[in-house]
């Protein structure tokens, strides 16, 4: 589906407020409210729409480190780490890249002690580097520039 200038505008106030009703993303973009509904419906089912989701402040409850970690698997351990990091909650965003390491993750913690049990587990898996973030500079946003 090549998406025309409508659809690029709905996913615009999509971004930017995914709660935005229907009706009101319609007013934005000039069209009614059913015809915004079934742009969207199609939208969701080509895939181009993969969810909606909340966006959690992990220091307002109660995580008070974020993390930066890049791990450099041990020779035959990428495939049982990439099968063991699902299942750790710390992990907010978990990329496999090139370079000298194999992983970079986005971690949020409660506090240094979290962070050291949380670096043991990754000991087994291979070595790792730990940067603490100290504050965003660019706020969450689509991966996707809308035009």
């Amino acid at each position: 589906m090549a998406l025309d200038q409508l659809n690029w505008k709905i996913l615009r106030c999509l971004q930017d407020n995914a709660r935005m009703s229907n009706a009101e993303i319609g007013r934005r973009v000039g069209i009614s409210s059913p015809a915004v509904s079934e742009r969207i419906k199609r939208m969701e089912d080509l895939g181009i729409i993969e969810g909606y989701k909340a966006i959690v402040s992990p220091f307002d409850i109660g995580y008070q480190l974020k993390a930066i970690i890049t791990l450099r698997a041990f020779m035959g351990k990428l495939k049982p780490f990439l099968e063991k990091v699902r299942s750790l909650d710390e992990v907010v965003n978990c990329y496999r890249i090139t370079g000298d390491e194999n992983i970079v993750m986005e971690v949020v913690l409660k506090d240094h002690k979290h962070l050291e049990a949380f670096i043991d587990q990754l000991i087994v898996y291979g070595e790792s580097k730990t940067q603490i973030v100290l504050s965003g500079v660019v706020k969450q946003r689509s991966l996707i520039p809308i035009k």
